[in-house]
């Protein structure tokens, strides 16, 4: 089929299809258990607040509101990932219209982030990071339009979704204040302040306020969570740290984009630009893809801290747009022959490598057979009982798969403590959790 202005939505909307299908499938028939964070999340779904030990709660949310439709077929939160996916390639291929006039780019666009292993390989692990893309590109998108039609729908839209995405996974807050410094930029060159923009603070304030009340109830739980895990507040921390950390980071962006670069490279004629830093779209572009990395960057360089690969997850979703923008002028459409060979072999690579992978290494977590172990304690709780099991208590990983694949659905409540056991009319301990009934 040839590719023309005419079913460049087709082709988009068939290449979202099969997306999804593929990653939805082949993690369904290679994995015998969900992964840890999918499992975690579901565990906080069982007992919902406003917080958790780890992490903000929405991620928490979406995987509950599955549950709820769903209940524990594995598939569905597969599936959910990639929902959360594909809506995010839409709302780039949307925005990509705001920015070019002819949609084959904003094609380009979206294809070429199968390059990037973070929208394809990592997607079956539906966790905070996934639970951040959509909200990530309508943040931006509704940040274009506030920047272009100013109007107050739009600002409140940017503070909605900014506010879910800060309730998905605390770094969020790198794209809002790369934003924050994008309009105060404006401000500063045109001399005056918007006062609509702070419709958008209003907002993001008032979604969040809970979870604030939940954070100081609970002694900054999360935040000592996220300091423990970069290394922040360590004692025996030096200055190398501050100079191995943020390197290994860089350079682990340049290695993760490698076959991101090779797609780009087979449309391009000559890697030779001219920015113009008047062109009011290269400016957005600029700050919303490369700000953030540079503050992270940053983050590590002046704390020392240590950046997990995972947390870029989102970080590149508008990758494509800004170099497919930068190029235009040297991409040849006639000859996009390379590229679509390039895109079909990463395409089918990943799930390829991913099936491989979870066929003959039989060690990992999604070889864990919680199904099988529900059911032995379903087993061990009904010789002695005849209540249903209504609280587990444990690790979220271990008493999290007891909660998912129980029938009876008993919420997840934290460690084992005796406080907690002393609150329950009957309970058994097996191994390392407990169960009982309230």
């Amino acid at each position: 089929m040839l590719i023309n202005k005419k079913n460049i939505d087709k082709l988009f909307y068939i290449f979202i299809l099969i997306h999804v299908i593929l990653w939805t499938l082949v993690p369904s028939f290679t994995n015998n258990n969900l992964p840890l964070d999918t499992i975690e999340a579901l565990a906080w779904g069982g007992n919902l607040d406003w917080g958790f030990n780890k992490h903000p709660p929405a991620s928490a949310f979406f995987a509950e509101l599955f549950f709820q439709i769903f209940g524990n077929n594995d598939w569905a939160y597969y599936l959910l990932s990639q929902i959360f996916l594909a809506f995010s390639f839409l709302i780039i291929f949307k925005f990509s219209q705001e920015i070019y006039k002819e949609k084959i780019f904003g094609f380009i666009s979206v294809l070429i982030l199968e390059g990037i292993y973070f929208y394809n390989y990592t997607t079956p692990e539906f966790n905070v990071y996934i639970s951040e893309l959509p909200f990530w590109t309508l943040t931006v998108y509704y940040s274009y339009k506030a920047f272009l039609k100013d109007h107050f729908k739009d600002w409140a839209l940017v503070g909605f979704f900014g506010s879910i995405g800060f309730l998905s996974h605390y770094l969020f807050s790198y794209l809002l204040l790369s934003i924050a410094f994008f309009f105060i930029f404006l401000f500063w060159k045109n001399g005056k302040f918007n006062f609509k923009s702070l419709i958008a603070l209003e907002v993001f304030i008032i979604m969040i306020i809970p979870h604030l009340i939940w954070l100081i109830e609970n002694d900054f739980i999360t935040l000592t969570y996220g300091f423990h895990r970069t290394g922040l507040g360590m004692n025996d921390k030096n200055f190398i740290d501050h100079l191995i950390y943020p390197t290994s980071f860089l350079l682990k962006q340049i290695g993760i984009l490698i076959p991101f670069w090779i797609m780009l490279y087979t449309i391009i004629n000559k890697f030779k630009i001219k920015l113009n830093f008047k062109d009011k779209k290269l400016l957005f572009l600029v700050f919303i893809n490369f700000i953030p990395i540079i503050l992270i960057a940053l983050t590590s360089f002046l704390t020392g801290s240590k950046i997990k690969t995972m947390w870029l997850t989102p970080f590149y979703l508008y990758f494509g747009l800004f170099f497919i923008y930068l190029f235009k002028e040297r991409i040849n459409i006639r000859k996009l022959k390379n590229f679509y060979i390039s895109f079909l072999f990463f395409f089918l690579l990943s799930p390829i490598i991913y099936f491989a992978i979870s066929i003959t290494q039989t060690d990992k977590r999604t070889d864990y057979p919680g199904k099988q172990v529900a059911e032995k304690v379903q087993y061990d709780w009904n010789k002695d009982h005849k209540e249903p099991i209504t609280v587990v208590l444990g690790d979220e990983w271990h008493a999290g798969n007891i909660s998912y694949h129980l029938k009876s659905r008993p919420i997840w409540e934290g460690p084992i403590s005796k406080d907690k056991l002393n609150s329950l009319s009957k309970f058994t301990c097996i191994d390392n959790i407990c169960i009982g009934n309230r």
